[in-house]
């Protein structure tokens, strides 16, 4: 199953080649003089103590900072949008998937915020069940990997904090969660995941990585496929789980996002943390079969008391498979995916 290309008949494009046009959709960005905004302030942990924890793939917290969070009075307990504080298997999550630079990058860039939040919700509705109501998301990618290197040469755009603040506002008004997806570039996980922390503390606010974009040095995005290691994915899972017993939150919604079966290293070593709503989403485009025939294979090796996810192409999907189709799908999928 490939990444999704732009269709120009006759000819149909390869992944390769439609990898080079999103990324060059984005590098225009920079060109044209969209602002990166450099986000300073609170972050998850120490710079070099976080460094250190993703180098080691550590699976405990600093002394000190578990000290600290022992004295700290527990705050109130939050809940997610429509109540409630997990995830799973009371609801289905049903998302749109983009950003507003372009709408190469998927179907929430589309029309304002509040405009992508409507279409969702009519969407949404086919998927809805008495015995299982569906929670709307909206799913932005607040780093978005590029074709140029950037002032730094780390081959992202970070999203302006207006524009993440757009979205949760629209999420909100729509009884929605926000989710945050990180496409690194040549930045780790970690280091995007902290400058992200500002929002992450809010109780409807999720987290995405997007392995297809985390590069090595010597690649640029849309060249190669990326991939992470298991490592990576636990550095970034043990402090968003910390940060959801501390400030006493709900289930946050974690997903990453896979179109080939490598792209996790070690997939069998990702840790499932409490606090947390695991959710490794099938990513790719294709005729309903192939889809399908992807989406048993990967769901195989899905780590026990992880949860599966789909993705839903608009453009790309030859005979795009319909809710009930989607519903068929088995195990049925926890998340539903549109880009």
């Amino acid at each position: 199953m490939d990444r999704p290309p732009r269709p120009r008949p006759p000819a149909r494009p390869s992944a390769q080649t439609f990898l080079r046009r999103r990324v060059t959709a984005v590098a225009v960005l920079l060109v044209g003089g969209f602002t990166l905004v450099r986000l300073v302030g609170a972050v998850l942990g120490g710079d070099g103590e976080q460094r250190a924890t993703a180098a080691r793939g550590a699976e405990a917290r600093p002394a000190s900072d578990q000290a600290q969070a022992a004295t700290r009075p527990r705050p109130k307990a939050t809940q997610l949008p429509g109540g409630g504080r997990t995830f799973f298997p009371d609801r289905r999550v049903v998302a749109f998937y983009g950003n507003p630079a372009d709408d190469e990058l998927g179907a929430l860039g589309i029309g304002t915020p509040d405009q992508a939040a409507r279409r969702l919700k009519r969407v949404a509705r086919s998927y809805e069940r008495k015995s299982r109501p569906v929670l709307p998301c909206l799913e932005l990618i607040a780093t978005v990997a590029a074709g140029s290197p950037g002032d730094d040469g780390k081959y992202r755009i970070q999203a302006p904090e207006k524009t993440i603040d757009r979205y949760l506002r629209a999420a909100r008004k729509a009884g929605a969660v926000l989710l945050l997806d990180v496409q690194p570039g040549l930045a780790t996980f970690p280091e995007e995941v902290r400058r992200l922390k500002k929002w992450l503390v809010q109780p409807d606010v999720g987290l995405a990585l997007d392995p297809e974009w985390r590069i090595q040095p010597g690649q640029v995005p849309g060249n190669v496929i990326g991939s992470v290691s298991a490592q990576e994915v636990n550095a970034v899972s043990i402090d968003l789980a910390a940060l959801v017993r501390e400030r006493n939150l709900p289930e946050k919604l974690f997903v990453i996002h896979q179109f080939t079966n490598d792209m996790v290293a070690d997939k069998e070593k990702v840790k499932i943390r409490k606090g947390l709503a695991t959710v490794f989403n099938v990513d790719g485009f294709g005729a309903p079969a192939n889809k399908i025939s992807k989406y048993r294979e990967f769901t195989k090796s899905t780590p026990k008391g992880a949860h599966d996810g789909f993705k839903v192409f608009f453009r790309e999907d030859t005979n795009r498979m319909r809710p009930a189709a989607v519903m068929a799908l088995q195990p049925p999928p926890d998340i539903i995916e549109y880009e």
